[in-house]
């Protein structure tokens, strides 16, 4: 299990009598691009908030980056990068300050903040924004420019909740070259998302329905198994049998 990012095991978590996540069992390699799926309902922001240490299981066993959910969350929190489609910068910082802000909050080095953000302004040609406010730049900029501050400490893991929401499809594409490039420098990309043209850029993917994991695979393997033309019909042909509503 050395090469596993994740482990689950029949995780659960239960609110009264209500089970968000039902025995949810399923591993992600180290490098891996793997998509998690999911109706509103299905219990997948629940699911990843016990990944990211947020909230404890009530029961079931999982383990993130090496580290125990139930023992070790603070250990989770300091080995994973995170990013959400509610924008997760300051506004009214300049790009440089978010950088050097999270920098410091992750624990880099002052020196190695200054090494990297330069690297980091130049590689997203945001040289001559460096020190303009981040509320002034366009969505897509700022969407990069998050995901970019996420995976600055080098975590072993980055969990993406719907990133891409609300930008265009060519500022689309190149967020997910900017997701590959950090798979191939090793880190494991743990990405949920409503856009099922996405899920095909995924190295496997878990539909999550009514709290459980009702398939799970590589794209292709499953649009063989449910007779699909693409990713938006194995979706529909799942969610369609979902009870819930709201996650």
């Amino acid at each position: 299990m050395e090469n596993k990012a994740i482990i689950c095991k029949d995780l659960t978590k239960q609110f009264g009598n209500f089970k968000a996540v039902d025995k949810v069992t399923f591993d992600v390699d180290q490098g891996e691009i793997f998509g998690f799926l999911g109706a509103n309902g299905a219990g997948k922001t629940t699911a990843m908030r016990i990944l990211c240490g947020l909230s404890y299981p009530t029961s079931g066993e999982a383990s993130v980056a090496g580290f125990n959910v139930y023992k070790q969350q603070e250990q989770i929190k300091k080995n994973i990068g995170y990013m959400s489609q509610k924008f997760s910068l300051y506004d009214n910082l300049s790009v440089l300050e978010n950088i050097e802000f999270y920098g410091g909050v992750y624990g880099v080095s002052r020196s190695d903040i200054k090494t990297r953000s330069t690297e980091l302004v130049s590689s997203l040609r945001l040289e001559k924004e460096a020190k303009k406010m981040v509320g002034s730049l366009p969505l897509g900029w700022k969407q990069k420019l998050a995901f970019s501050v996420a995976v600055f400490h080098r975590p072993k893991i980055v969990f993406l909740d719907e990133p891409t929401g609300g930008v265009d499809p060519v500022t689309r594409r190149q967020f997910w070259d900017m997701i590959y490039e950090a798979a191939a420098g090793g880190i494991t990309v743990f990405v949920t998302t409503h856009y099922m043209d996405e899920a095909e850029y995924c190295n496997r993917i878990s539909i999550m329905v009514d709290g459980r994991v009702e398939a799970m695979d590589t794209p292709a393997a499953l649009k063989t198994q449910f007779n699909a033309g693409s990713m938006d019909q194995v979706f529909y042909l799942l969610a369609r049998e979902a009870k819930r509503q709201s996650d």
